[in-house]
């Protein structure tokens, strides 16, 4: 299998990636053409010279190990450690956007996920209009409901995901280093 590359850092990617996170850059799906699109938040943010005050070049490198992963039919959506990430079909609010276009009954700002420095995450609901749910339960608008590896994660009737989050060591069950 070919090694896939981002077209914005030259990063190695998975696949099935949506965005790169090394730099933001939103990933081309397979067979689909890409228009010119203005960059994301994530990428505006790490353009910023943050180096500049403290006399050091920007970092260059990646900016947390991933430690959440959502297997959506569009692909997967990767979360790093320390971040949070909207889901929704507004590329204006959520940065994987392209993984919601074609689902009318997700609201363009859907849910947000949350993942803290300790690797615990978290899912909102941000007041959509056909619900968040966990493993079936709905999650209350504006209530943070804690998910675990091996959850199920829908949003509105038919976009489901199944949630992977490796241990902290940040190697799967089955040995193998996550990427």
């Amino acid at each position: 299998m070919a090694t896939l590359t981002c077209p914005g850092c030259a990063a190695t990617v998975s696949p099935d990636d949506l965005i790169c996170f090394t730099c933001g850059t939103n990933l081309p799906r397979h067979g689909q053409v890409e228009e010119e699109t203005p960059p994301t938040v994530m990428q505006e943010y790490l353009r910023q010279d943050a180096g500049a005050a403290s006399g050091r070049a920007p970092a260059t490198g990646p900016i947390s190990p991933v430690v959440l992963r959502l297997a959506f039919p569009a692909g997967n959506v990767d979360v790093p450690a320390g971040t949070s990430l909207v889901l929704g079909r507004d590329p204006g609010e959520s940065l994987v956007a392209a993984a919601f276009a074609s689902y009318e009954n997700v609201s363009r700002r859907h849910a947000t996920i949350t993942v803290s420095d300790t690797g615990h995450a978290t899912i909102r609901d941000e007041y959509s209009t056909n619900g968040t749910f966990v493993n079936d339960d709905r999650v209350l608008p504006g209530t943070d409901v804690r998910i675990a590896d091996g959850d199920r994660v829908r949003l509105a009737a038919d976009v489901t995901a199944e949630v992977s989050l490796p241990g902290r060591a940040g190697f799967s069950s089955n040995g193998h280093q996550n990427s």
